[in-house]
C-alpha cells in the first residue's frame, strides 16, 4: 500500500492528519496545525501549494521553528530522519571518502548561518553531495535575512514535494504552484 490519498488525508482529523504528514516536514508541528486547518486539498499540488503559502505567511516564530525541523546538514548520520539520511547521500558512493572533514566543515559553516540569520541553513539537496553544500551555504551568507528566510522556506516545501513524490512512487513538478 502507496501513501494515504488526499482525500484520506482530508478526512482524517486535524492531529492524524499532521502526524501522517509529518516526516515530510520535519515534524514542525505549529506549521503542521495551520496545514491541517486549512483543508480539503483537491490535489497533492494543491496540497503543496497551499503548504508553500501556509510557509510564506505564517508568523516568523514559525517560519524559524519549520526551518529549524529540519536537521543540519552534514549531521550525526544516526540523529537524522531516515528521509533525510538518504536525500543527504550518506552511505553513498559518492560520499565515501569524503567524511569526517566535510562533516565538520558543513557544522561550521552552519553554526556561523545560524549566528547570522538566527534559524537553520535549509537546501533542497537534490541528489547534490554534501561536498557540495559548503559553497552553497557560503554564497546563502550574501543575503540578507528576509530572503535568506523565504529561500529556506521554499526549499522546505520543494523538500517536502520531493518526499511526496517518492511516497506515492512518482515525482511532482516541485515548481508547479508555487
Amino acid at each position: 500500500m502507496g501513501y494515504p490519498a488526499i482525500e484520506h488525508l482530508n478526512d482524517l482529523s486535524a492531529d492524524a492528519f499532521a502526524d501522517e504528514v509529518a516526516p515530510l516536514f520535519e515534524g514542525a508541528r505549529r506549521f503542521l496545525q495551520r496545514l491541517a486547518a486549512a483543508r480539503p486539498f483537491d490535489s497533492d499540488k494543491a496540497f503543496l501549494a497551499t503548504a508553500r503559502e501556509v510557509a510564506r505567511t505564517m508568523p516568523e516564530a514559525d517560519q524559524v521553528e519549520l526551518l529549524n525541523a529540519h536537521p543540519m546538514l552534514g549531521a550525526d548520520p544516526a540523529a537524522v530522519s531516515r528521509a533525510s539520511f538518504e536525500e543527504q547521500g550518506y552511505g553513498s558512493p559518492s560520499e565515501e571518502g569524503s567524511g569526517q572533514p566535510i562533516l565538520e566543515e558543513l557544522a561550521m559553516l552552519n553554526r556561523v548561518y545560524e549566528g547570522r540569520f538566527g534559524f537553520r541553513y535549509v537546501v533542497f539537496v537534490a541528489g547534490r553531495p554534501l561536498s557540495a553544500m559548503g559553497p552553497l551555504i557560503e554564497a546563502a551568507m550574501r543575503n540578507d535575512r528576509a530572503a535568506e528566510l523565504g529561500r529556506g522556506l521554499d526549499d522546505v516545501i520543494d523538500i517536502a514535494a520531493d518526499r511526496l513524490g517518492r511516497l506515492r512512487g512518482d515525482y511532482l513538478d516541485r515548481d508547479e504552484g508555487s
